[in-house]
C-alpha cells in the first residue's frame, strides 16, 4: 500500500543508473551455403551435402558450441528470356545457419575452417554477453545503490533523511543490445589450397545498461 502524499510524509522519486563495461562472454556468426545447378534436385542435394559438412563440423567443436540452429532455407529458378517467354536458364539455393560458441579461440578456429567449404559466406561475429551473466545482476544493483545514494543527496541537502521506501520500477531495459557485425567476412571459393592459419578477431567489449526508479518518503524537513 503506497503511504499517503500529505505534507507530514512527503515524497521523494529519484532515478539510479549504472554503466559496465565486459567482456562478451557469446559470439554469433551466420553462415550461408549456396548450390547452383541446371537440375533441381541435384542443387538441393549439393547443398545438402554442404549443410551436412558444415553442421558436422560445427558440431564437432562441442562445449565450445553455444547453439546452432537453420534460420532459412531457398531454392528459387532462375529465369531468362526468349522473345515472349521465360525459361528456367538455372536453379539457386542457399541455406542459413546461425551459430552461438562461448569459446573464442574455437570461433576463429572454425571460421577459417569453414571457408573449406565451397560457396559458403560467413557473415558476423557479433559479441554479446549471456542473458544469465552475473554482469547484468550487478548493473541492477549498482543502479539501486546509485538511486539510494542520490535520494540520500537530496534528502541530506533539505536537512532530513529517508523515511521509507514505496515503490522500486525497473521496467527499461537493463542492458543495451549488442551491436552489429564488427567484421564481415565472405567466401565463395572453390580452391584447393591450405586451409590458412585461424583468424585472431578481437572480441568487443560491451557495454551493460541498468535502469531503475526508487520512491521513498522523507522525515518532514524544516524548511
Amino acid at each position: 500500500m503506497t503511504t499517503p502524499q500529505t505534507p507530514h510524509h512527503p515524497h521523494l522519486t529519484v532515478r539510479g543508473e549504472a554503466h559496465i563495461e565486459t567482456d562478451p562472454d557469446l559470439a554469433h556468426i551466420d553462415i550461408t551455403l549456396t548450390a547452383r545447378g541446371t537440375n533441381p534436385h541435384t542443387t538441393l542435394n549439393d547443398l545438402t551435402q554442404r549443410n551436412t559438412t558444415a553442421i558436422n563440423l560445427i558440431r564437432s567443436y562441442g562445449p565450445a558450441l553455444h547453439n546452432l540452429h537453420t534460420t532459412n532455407l531457398t531454392l528459387t529458378p532462375q529465369l531468362t528470356r526468349h522473345g515472349r517467354s521465360e525459361q528456367i536458364h538455372t536453379h539457386h539455393a542457399t541455406t542459413h545457419l546461425t551459430a552461438t560458441l562461448n569459446d573464442f579461440t574455437a570461433l576463429n578456429e572454425l571460421i577459417t575452417r569453414l571457408t573449406d567449404i565451397d560457396l559458403t559466406r560467413i557473415d558476423g561475429p557479433w559479441w554479446t554477453l549471456h542473458p544469465t551473466s552475473p554482469t547484468h545482476t550487478q548493473a541492477r544493483q549498482q543502479a539501486l545503490t546509485n538511486a539510494i545514494q542520490r535520494a540520500r543527496d537530496y534528502a541530506h541537502a533539505l536537512g532530513t533523511e529517508l523515511h521509507t521506501l514505496i515503490e522500486l520500477d525497473d521496467a527499461t531495459p537493463d542492458h543495451t543490445p549488442y551491436p552489429g557485425p564488427t567484421h564481415r567476412l565472405a567466401f565463395a571459393t572453390e580452391s584447393t589450397e591450405a586451409t590458412p592459419p585461424p583468424l585472431d578477431l578481437q572480441p568487443q567489449r560491451q557495454t551493460v545498461t541498468a535502469h531503475i526508479t526508487a520512491r521513498f518518503t522523507l522525515h518532514p524537513p524544516t524548511l
